[in-house]
C-alpha cells in the first residue's frame, strides 16, 4: 500500500464518512434511466451489485434489505467503517450482502461480474492510479447489459472552490486533530471574508461558497476540503478516460440536467447548432453555462453505445411508472376548471397546470404519492374526472408527462415499487424498518430509516412506537390501544391543551387521532407497503 493510500485509509478510519442512502444511485433509478434512453438492464430484484467505497454500507444495506434475492458486495479501504457495516448487517440478519476491507486497485476479473456498479463520492478523492482502477473495474467487472454509476467533482465550478480548499488547507492541514483542522480552516475563511476587497474575485468566491462551509456537516467538509486528494476534471475529460477503458457515457443520474430545453430558447438553438448532435459536447457547454461543480455519470459498455437514444421514445415513456407531488402555490385545492394554477412539484420545482386534464393527472399523482401510477391509469382517471373521452385525454397526458419528465418534476420507475397508495385497515410497513430488524440510519429523538425510494426519512417517537406492530395483522384500534398502554406505563406522554392526557375516555379518543396521523405520515414517507 503506497503512502497516499495509507494516508487516505487513516483519514477515513479517523473521520468516517457519513454513510447513508443515495436515491440517485439506487439500482431501481439506474434501471429506469437506462430504459428511458433505450437500453435494458437487469431487474433490481435479483441483481448483482458492487459498491466501490461503500463506507459502512449505508447505501448498500437498505438495498439488500429491500430485495432479499439481490446479491450485494461492498468494498472500502477503511476497516473501521467496514466493521461498523458488518455489525449492522448482523443485527439485521441479512444474508445477501457482504462488506470487505479491500483496495479497489486489487479487484480483478476473479472478483466476479456485477449488473450494477456504484462508486459515489470516491473518484475525485483518490490518486490517479485508483481513478484508473475504478474505471477498469467498471469495465472489467460489469455484466454485458450492466450499468455503472460514478460521481465526481467537475470544472468549471470547482475552479473557484479550489481557492477555498487551498486556503483551508494552508491553515488547517498542519493541525493534528480533525476538529482542530476544521476550526482553523474555517477561521482562515472568516479572516479572508472580512479582509477581501469588495470588488475582488476572492470576495465573490467566498460569497458563493461560505453558505456551504457554514451549513455542511463536519464529515463532508473534512473530506471535501481538507483530505489529501481532491482532483476535479472536466466532464469531457472524464468521458474520454472512461472511453479508454471501453466504457461509454449513458446519462446523468439527474436527467433533467441533460435536456437543453430546460435552459431557455437563447441557449437551446445556439447549442443545438454548435454541438451538432453530440450529447457530450452539449452537456460540457452546459457545465460552463451553469458553473457546474458535481456530476453523477452512468456508464455502459462501449458496444451498447449505438443503442442509446436521447430523443425520448413515447413507447418507452408509456412503459414507465410515475410518481409526483403537486401543491397549488396559493394553498388551495387543485380545481378541474380551465384556470391556470401554479404549483410546487418535487425537487422544489414550479409548474403551471393549465388544462382540466393536467389538473386531474396532478390530483391522482399527488393523492397516491409516493406510490407510482401507470400512464394507462392516469389516462383512465383523467377521463373519469374531466368527463372527456379517453381518446382525447391520452395525447394530453402523454405530452404532460414527457414535459414533467424533462423538467425533473416527476419520479420514474421501470416497475411499480410496493408502496402503499392508501392506508389499509391492517397496515403493513417495510419489514426492513420494523422491530428488531429495523435498519436505523441514525438514532435519537428523530431517528432515520430508508424508504422504498431509497431516501433517508425521519421518524418521530410516535411513529417508532407503532412501527413494530405494522405487520398487516393489527387494526387501527389495536394500534390505539397499544399507544394508550404505553401512555399508562409512562413510556409515552400525550399532551393536549398543555395538559397530560390521563383519563381513559380522552386517552382512547386521542390515541385514535394520533394513530391516524402517524399512519398518514408513514405512508407519505414511503414506509407502508401495498
Amino acid at each position: 500500500m503506497d503512502s497516499v493510500t495509507t494516508a487516505l485509509t487513516s483519514y477515513y478510519d479517523t473521520v468516517p464518512y457519513d454513510s447513508h442512502p443515495f436515491p440517485q444511485a439506487s439500482v431501481e433509478h439506474l434501471e429506469a434511466l437506462a430504459f428511458l434512453f433505450g437500453l435494458r438492464s437487469p431487474p433490481p430484484e435479483k441483481a448483482r451489485v458492487l459498491e466501490l467505497g461503500c463506507a459502512a454500507g449505508g447505501n448498500l444495506i437498505p438495498l439488500a434489505a429491500r430485495h432479499p434475492d439481490l446479491r450485494a458486495t461492498g468494498v472500502d479501504l477503511s476497516q473501521v467503517q467496514v466493521r461498523q457495516g458488518a455489525t449492522a448487517i448482523a443485527q439485521a440478519r441479512l444474508m445477501n450482502i457482504e462488506l470487505r476491507a479491500f483496495n479497489i486497485a486489487d479487484i480483478d476479473a476473479s472478483f466476479g461480474e456485477f449488473d450494477y456498479i456504484i462508486c459515489h463520492g470516491v473518484y475525485s478523492w483518490v490518486p490517479q492510479p485508483v481513478q484508473d482502477a475504478i474505471l477498469r473495474v467498471c469495465a472489467q467487472n460489469l455484466a454485458p447489459d450492466g450499468v455503472a454509476y460514478v460521481s465526481y467533482n467537475v470544472y468549471p465550478g470547482w475552479k473557484a472552490r479550489e481557492i477555498v480548499r487551498d486556503a483551508m488547507i494552508l491553515r488547517g492541514a498542519p493541525r493534528d486533530e480533525p476538529d482542530e483542522k476544521l476550526s482553523y480552516a474555517r477561521g482562515m475563511l472568516e479572516f479572508l471574508e472580512q479582509s477581501a476587497r469588495p470588488d475582488s474575485v476572492l470576495k465573490k468566491t467566498l460569497e458563493e461558497n461560505m453558505p456551504l462551509v457554514r451549513s455542511a456537516n463536519k464529515s463532508y467538509l473534512l473530506h471535501e476540503f481538507l483530505e489529501p486528494c481532491n482532483a476535479p476534471c472536466y466532464f469531457k475529460e472524464f468521458v474520454a478516460r472512461a472511453g479508454a477503458h471501453g466504457l461509454s457515457y449513458l446519462a446523468d443520474a439527474e436527467p433533467s440536467s441533460m435536456f437543453v430545453q430546460n435552459y431557455g430558447d437563447k441557449v437551446r438553438e445556439p447549442l443545438l447548432r454548435e454541438c451538432g448532435g453530440s450529447q457530450i459536447m452539449m452537456e460540457q457547454y452546459l457545465d460552463f453555462l451553469v458553473n457546474r461543480t458535481f456530476r453523477q455519470t452512468l456508464l455502459v459498455k462501449q458496444d451498447r453505445a449505438t443503442d442509446i437514444r436521447y430523443r425520448l421514445d413515447p413507447e418507452r415513456i408509456r412503459a414507465l411508472e410515475f410518481a409526483g407531488t403537486f401543491a397549488a402555490v396559493d394553498g388551495r385545492a387543485l380545481t378541474l376548471d380551465a384556470v391556470e394554477q401554479p404549483c410546487h412539484a418535487i425537487r422544489k420545482l414550479n409548474v403551471t397546470l393549465r388544462l382540466p386534464v393536467h389538473k386531474a393527472v396532478a390530483q391522482v399523482l399527488d393523492e397516491r404519492y409516493p406510490a407510482t401510477v401507470s400512464i394507462d391509469a392516469l389516462v383512465a382517471s383523467g377521463s373519469a374526472r374531466t368527463g372527456e373521452p379517453r381518446a382525447a385525454v391520452e395525447p394530453v397526458v402523454m405530452a404532460m408527462l414527457e414535459q414533467l419528465l424533462i423538467l425533473g418534476a416527476v419520479r420514474i420507475r421501470r416497475s411499480a415499487p410496493q408502496v402503499a397508495s392508501y392506508v389499509s385497515e391492517f397496515p403493513r410497513a417495510l419489514e426492513a424498518v420494523r422491530g428488531a430488524r429495523g435498519l436505523a440510519l441514525s438514532t435519537g429523538p428523530s431517528s432515520e430509516v430508508c424508504n422504498q425510494w431509497h431516501e433517508p426519512v425521519g421518524l418521530s417517537m410516535l411513529e417508532r412506537c407503532v412501527l413494530p406492530l405494522l405487520d398487516g395483522k393489527h387494526s387501527h384500534d389495536d394500534l390505539a390501544q397499544h399507544l394508550a398502554a404505553e401512555a399508562r406505563a409512562e413510556r409515552l406522554r400525550f399532551i393536549k391543551d398543555d395538559k397530560p392526557v390521563t383519563d381513559d375516555e380522552t386517552l382512547r379518543a386521542f390515541t385514535q387521532e394520533q394513530v391516524a396521523l402517524a399512519l398518514r405520515d408513514l405512508r407519505r414517507k414511503g414506509l407502508l407497503v401495498s
